[in-house]
């Protein structure tokens, strides 16, 4: 009986277990391979905020050109 058990533990193991785990993280891998709903969704809010900013930069620089032609060239 003994026997038996050491051969059953061997096998598990040697060759369940590992390809257990294998299998095990390969399906974790690919459901986190790509983005989640939240992911995309602040991706998204991110992206209008970087358009936002930049028009508003853009609306700066347009009043300090009317207003000064020359602070670009002014050293920091």
């Amino acid at each position: 009986m003994s026997e038996l058990m050491l051969v059953v533990m061997i096998i598990f193991v040697g060759l369940v277990a590992p390809l257990w785990l294998l299998l095990h993280y390969i399906t974790q891998w690919k459901q986190t391979r790509g983005l989640s709903r939240d992911d995309e969704k602040m991706l998204a809010d991110l992206w209008e905020s970087a358009n936002r900013m930049e028009d508003r930069m853009q609306a700066l620089e347009e009043i300090l050109d009317r207003d000064n032609r020359e602070w670009r060239r002014r050293e920091p």
